[in-house]
């Protein structure tokens, strides 16, 4: 699982985007970022922390409601218990329709109930502990846990305990359970929820798991709920629902999704199919980042050489360079036998992302041209290795 977190964050990082979506996303990133402190800051019980992250949350961002909702949970935990139902009292104001105003009432009832006890966070009772109490039953009696579980997954605990909650359900062979955790998946809960939910059914799920996953991306018009969906999909193995998205998909950021899963899987014959028959170059681009996730230098090899459009062949020379020195030569030929220069110029910086000196060097020594000449040098002269600096050496002799 590790080097499919890897994978996909390769390719992601590798995607391009056009300006104003590249602030967008730095945004959002942004966003998230402090959110997942948030978040972090509550498992760990550090509740000043949290509520600074939360605030930076609520301020501007999509997450704005369940920002609010955790910024209320930490300032409860600090027995700030009035900023507490402000914060309340804003979410339901600000979002009416939002998901986390159930959460909130439940958490409303604990606050005004604590408002004439002192506050004492080092009495709290250990979630865990419960936790493990409740797994224990999963196992041996699992008609008593599973009232127990809901009630932790409906009630005011911190994520940690809901996610573990969500878990243990995940795990049990229970019918029941497994409803608990499909109707949680399908949005009766809180986004971030919802979300692990999804999550876990691509994970522990069998045959009925996977198809309430199809049934609520088929439902849904929530980018951020098919996008995991998609995911999802991959590690549970679903292929062919992966490759109906990438085909299928109206929302191109999905398809994208779609075609990224595909390379983490290692589908290289539907991602060479489906280039065959796309249309939109955005799309294709997609496809190749696929192709470079799944390591299929050969096929970025091809087209590489014979791709007619020069954008898309610029990305598989790109793409070529990050799968490593073993397709080096085959970039110096693309190098030897192309004229175009911004073709060139594609192919020195692969070279570059190889760390392939030996081919920087043959090419800088040969190069008549001053500015790819003077591109090539300026690589070596950062690559640090002994064969770039002996070069640079008789540079200087010369």
């Amino acid at each position: 699982m590790h080097k499919i977190c890897q994978l996909i964050l390769m390719a992601a990082l590798a995607l391009p985007a056009a300006a104003p979506a590249a602030a967008q996303t730095k945004e959002q990133a942004q966003a998230d970022r402090a959110y997942q402190r948030g978040t972090k800051a509550l498992d760990e019980r550090q509740w000043e922390k949290a509520v600074a992250a939360f605030d930076e949350v609520a301020k501007n961002s999509p997450r704005a409601d369940g920002a609010l909702y955790w910024k209320a949970y930490a300032q409860n935990k600090l027995g700030r218990r009035t900023e507490a139902l402000a914060a309340i009292a804003e979410l339901a104001k600000s979002f009416p329709n939002s998901r986390w105003n159930s959460d909130a009432k439940a958490l409303e009832v604990e606050v005004r109930q604590a408002t004439s006890q002192p506050v004492s966070p080092e009495s709290e009772t250990d979630e865990d502990l419960k936790l493990m109490a409740i797994n224990s039953l999963m196992h041996s009696e699992p008609e008593r846990a599973l009232p127990l579980l809901r009630k932790v997954l409906a009630g005011s605990n911190p994520p940690k305990v809901k996610e573990r909650a969500l878990f243990v359900l995940s795990q049990s062979g229970s019918p029941q359970a497994h409803q608990i955790v499909a109707e949680i998946a399908r949005g009766n809960s809180n986004p971030d929820l919802q979300r692990k939910a999804l999550q876990q059914l691509g994970l522990f799920g069998g045959t009925a798991s996977r198809q309430v996953l199809a049934e609520i991306y088929d439902s849904s018009t929530d980018l951020g709920v098919k996008r995991t969906i998609l995911q999802s999909f991959m590690v549970a193995g679903e292929r062919d629902r992966l490759l109906a998205a990438a085909r299928q998909e109206r929302a191109p950021e999905l398809r994208k999704v779609a075609i990224q899963q595909l390379g983490v899987m290692g589908a290289q014959a539907q991602l060479w199919e489906l280039y065959q028959a796309e249309s939109s170059t955005d799309v294709k681009k997609a496809i190749l980042q696929g192709m470079f996730v799944g390591g299929n230098g050969e096929k970025l090899a091809e087209l590489a050489r014979t791709e007619k459009d020069p954008s898309l062949r610029r990305t598989a020379i790109q793409s070529l360079g990050l799968v490593g020195k073993k397709y080096g030569d085959a970039l110096v030929a693309i190098y030897s036998s192309d004229s175009d220069k911004t073709v060139r110029k594609a192919v020195l910086q692969a070279l570059f992302v190889q760390s392939n000196d030996k081919a920087l060097i043959e090419i800088a020594r040969k190069e008549t041209d001053p500015e790819l000449k003077k591109h090539a040098v300026e690589m070596l002269s950062i690559m640090g290795s002994k064969e770039a600096k002996d070069y640079m050496l008789e540079i200087l002799n010369k």
